[in-house]
């Protein structure tokens, strides 16, 4: 079982060389630098990770380092899912030959007309019973256009081997109606930056952020401000790192998130084509956004001692 899933994981990019290559020892150099920060674990190639642009070779290759950068103490997650069952399980062994302690798999939805509640019960049913690791159900509705209802995630947290699901919707009523229903040692945690303050307060345990990877302190301070009950604190942080967590995501997508990792000192790397980075206006833009959200974080600390 993973050793924690509350707090804050980060869902990590996997960086690439000029001619798109793998560029491995820059991902253990980030995570050795993400270890330091206070978070409580990993997501390797999920969605941010750009697993889709990576052929299996590459994935084992990519988990194995990260495995090996990763210190025990810290919950470490591959990010699988292919389009059939079939597909999944394998991809599954594979993630855990590589090291992954459990997996976060993602829906399947290329053929999405047929893919109703029902199948998706079915579906992670069948890929929980074949597992041999733990199994995290992944809800990605704007890239999959597929939700996973709070109904159905509720019937499959009654699997031993379904132990929560990451939420990257802006829902927030509908995280809470997941909350309400699963029984209360089932992970639901929220992937989503822009409400990751109110889906706190709705009963997430855990953020899994991409904007963790480029502020990792805020989301560290904004849970911990809602775990004491200082809303009002974890409130006013959240302001400032809403407009973050939406321009090196949906704005601007993986290639502005790896320009703001460089700006902080991270490697970034290139993008995957037909994924491209950001323009200079972007840049700026981004730019400015990160001195806000330091900023912020130096007057909450400076709030904090006195």
């Amino acid at each position: 079982m993973p050793t924690n899933l509350s707090g804050i994981l980060l869902p990590v990019t996997t960086p690439f060389m000029a001619d798109e290559s793998i560029d491995l020892r820059g991902l253990a150099e980030n995570i050795e630098k993400w270890n330091a920060t206070g978070i409580t674990g990993y997501v390797i190639l999920g969605s941010t990770g750009e697993r889709v642009n990576l052929d299996e070779p590459e994935y084992v290759r990519v988990i194995e380092t990260a495995r090996r950068a990763v210190p025990k103490e810290f919950a470490f997650i591959a990010g699988v899912g292919q389009q059939s069952t079939r597909g999944t399980v394998s991809e599954i062994e594979v993630a855990a030959r590589a090291g992954a302690e459990a997996v976060l798999v993602i829906t399947p939805h290329y053929y999405r007309a047929a893919i109703s509640q029902d199948v998706l019960f079915s579906h992670y049913t069948a890929v929980a019973d074949a597992s041999s690791i733990p199994i995290i159900l992944y809800s990605m509705p704007d890239l999959t256009g597929i939700k996973i209802e709070p109904e159905t995630a509720a019937r499959l947290s009654a699997h031993k081997n379904i132990i929560g699901i990451k939420d990257s919707s802006n829902d927030v009523a509908k995280l809470a109606e997941t909350v309400r229903l699963v029984p209360a040692d089932f992970a639901v945690m929220i992937g989503n930056g822009t409400v990751f303050c109110e889906a706190l307060q709705a009963g997430a345990r855990a953020g899994i952020l991409a904007v963790g990877c480029v502020a990792p302190q805020s989301c560290i301070a904004i849970y911990s401000a809602v775990q004491a009950g200082d809303i009002g604190r974890a409130a006013g942080l959240q302001e400032v790192l809403t407009p973050l967590a939406r321009a090196v995501t949906k704005t601007y997508g993986i290639g502005g998130l790896k320009v703001a990792l460089e700006m902080n000192g991270y490697v970034g790397g290139a993008v995957r084509a037909p994924l491209q980075r950001p323009t200079e206006e972007a840049r700026n833009e981004i730019a400015g956004l990160l001195r806000a959200a330091t900023e912020a974080m130096l007057v909450d600390q400076g709030t904090a001692v006195a």
